[in-house]
């Protein structure tokens, strides 16, 4: 049975795909050839039952194993319009084929052993990929490159398990490693430090995939939507003197030093008897809830009452104060800071924050500075550095090497705490399993088709 992609739009040239053991066949029937040469492209005619010719255009043979999906793979190569497109794939499917689910070739290609599951999502995410570090990290992920790490680091708890294994079931052999003779536990300590290597080399390439959700929250007129503007470079919000302009949530996507910023401008936080606003500051409040990083902006010239702290402005606006790695402190308008007293003021406060591990930055949206610092001070709060020879990764990755990192924690004090062999050993199996997922080496079918099927379709 052969897999077809569906067109998705109007362009010069529209491409359909088949793959599996009929696809030869039925771009013969479709053409009225009788062979054709692997990876040379054929000029043909597209013919219905009848003999009726629905377009024309080229055919690309690629014979299994040696295409994308391992098997038998056809490309008809017509003109883009829809209707001939659709008129093509009716009489596709007259001949047998059916229509391929999402991401059905690139899970062909990884059950025939042409790709692993880290290889298979680096397509998606290459795909989907909102900066040009992403796009090549992607590409690198793709190359195997993240697979290659996580193989090498497969075959060393291999044969970490069989040392293991052998110095429990032969304990009087001299010419096999004891538990007690430290040559495990150099080895497993040596996995142990691969493994947050990779894990921090996971944790960038995530930063990468799917960059943060920003939010930005304050009092009305504090700047929140003239800081938006500055950090999108265009003016997305509006900007007016009156307080509570924003009554609505706002988003918007900007990539600055290669790090995604998913950042949402909210209506400012106050009481007010205003339906709208009032449903807005509610939508407000839920954004602030799910933000991967909550920006307070504040107006140094009038937020903060006499003797009061940006600190006990948070725990008023938000309830209660956010932990430190979630708040970063925005002081708008330090441009007019232009009195003795002020500035005394200020830096007092600036102490105090800094004093209770939390970190605030003084912008001016008016002239726009302190905006570099704001994003460098953005990228340092969640562990982001400028991309180089990043690998994309995603949140089960992370999640699993967490997991191997784990078991392993567990095999190193079973060892030197209560030498406990076969704990050990088990600690050292379920690590390999965890590590494993990621690959795809062990992987549940359920989580195969949740993978597979937020792929677009003809992937």
């Amino acid at each position: 049975m052969a897999a077809i992609a569906t067109p998705l739009g109007r362009g010069g040239v529209g491409v359909i795909r088949l793959s599996g053991a009929r696809a030869y066949e039925m771009a013969c029937t479709l053409t009225g050839k009788s062979a054709f040469t692997p990876r040379i492209a054929s000029f043909c005619r597209f013919y219905q039952a009848d003999g009726t010719v629905i377009d024309e255009g080229l055919v690309l043979y690629f014979k299994g194993p040696h295409s994308f999906t391992g098997e038998d793979v056809i490309e008809l190569q017509g003109h883009g319009g829809m209707i001939l497109q659709n008129q093509l794939l009716a009489r596709v499917f007259e001949l047998g084929a059916k229509q391929a689910s999402a991401g059905e070739f690139s899970y062909r290609a990884f059950d025939n052993d042409k790709l692993d599951l880290v290889q298979a999502e680096a397509i998606a995410d290459a795909i989907d990929a909102t900066s040009a570090a992403a796009a090549s990290s992607a590409i690198r992920s793709l190359s195997g490159e993240f697979s290659q790490k996580i193989n090498q680091l497969l075959e060393q708890l291999i044969h970490l398990r069989l040392h293991v294994e052998a110095a429990i079931d032969f304990p009087d052999e001299e010419d096999v490693d004891f538990l007690s003779d430290g040559v495990i536990q150099n080895n497993l300590e040596q996995a142990q430090a691969k493994i947050q290597q990779v894990l921090a080399t996971a944790k960038q390439g995530q930063l990468l995939r799917d960059g943060i959700h920003v939010v930005l929250a304050g009092r009305p007129n504090a700047g929140k939507s003239s800081l938006l503007n500055r950090l999108a470079g265009q003016e997305r919000a509006i900007v007016t003197d009156v307080a509570g302009t924003t009554r609505d949530t706002l988003q918007e996507t900007v990539v600055l030093n290669g790090l995604t910023l998913h950042l949402t401008d909210t209506a400012g936080l106050r009481e007010t008897e205003d339906t709208v606003e009032r449903i807005g500051i509610e939508r407000a409040r839920t954004a602030i809830t799910q933000a991967d990083m909550l920006l307070m902006v504040y107006d140094v010239t009038r937020d903060l009452e006499e003797d009061s702290t940006p600190l006990q402005l948070a725990e008023q606006l938000f309830g209660a104060l956010p932990e430190a790695k979630r708040l970063l402190i925005i002081a708008n308008k330090s441009d007019l800071l232009n009195d003795s007293y002020t500035e005394k003021t200020a830096i007092a406060s600036r102490k105090q924050i800094e004093s209770r591990g939390y970190e605030q930055v003084n912008v001016s949206c008016e002239t726009g500075a302190g905006i570099d610092t704001l994003i460098e001070a953005l990228c340092t709060k969640v562990g982001f550095h400028p991309p180089e020879n990043s690998l994309i990764a995603r949140t089960r990755h992370i999640d699993a090497l967490r997991r191997t990192a784990d078991y392993l924690a567990e095999a190193h004090e079973q060892l030197t705490v209560f030498m406990a062999g076969e704990l050990v050993a088990e600690s050292l199996r379920q690590a390999q399993q965890s590590l494993g997922e990621i690959t795809g080496e062990f992987s549940a079918d359920d989580l195969l088709g949740k993978i597979f099927g937020s792929f677009c379709i003809g992937k």
